[in-house]
């Protein structure tokens, strides 16, 4: 059965299993989010260069942290269409589906929380 809550509040997520000042009412299950992303060639070639130049090659960084946050982003929607309000046991993976092609994972686990008065 699909609740529909509202946005979830990135203060209601964790890497821990157990969110501080918080009593579990529902475990909802695991919840997912999955973005694949691929580099441009324009992006490859900018990327090569910096390397060139050493440090920080921001040219993947900036991928990098956006697909993550997408995938993130999706995981809190899977959360809030099931009903959720916080995320619990937050972990990302990444696989190189085929070269240059990676998939970027965020899962946890949905629950319906209450503050613990």
């Amino acid at each position: 059965m699909t609740m529909m809550a509202g946005p979830i509040n990135h203060a209601m997520t964790t890497t821990a299993f157990v969110l501080e000042g918080y009593r579990v009412k529902q475990n909802l299950g695991v919840v997912r989010g999955v973005t694949v992303r691929s580099r441009s060639i324009f992006g490859t070639i900018g990327a090569g260069l910096q390397t060139l130049v050493g440090g920080n090659i921001t040219l993947l960084t900036d991928l990098c942290e956006k697909t993550r946050a997408d995938a993130f982003a999706l995981m809190l929607q899977h959360a809030s269409e099931l009903g959720a309000n916080a995320v619990v046991g937050i972990d990302y993976d990444a696989t190189e589906v085929m070269q240059g092609v990676t998939e970027v994972l965020c899962y946890g686990t949905a629950q319906v929380v209450t503050p613990i008065t």
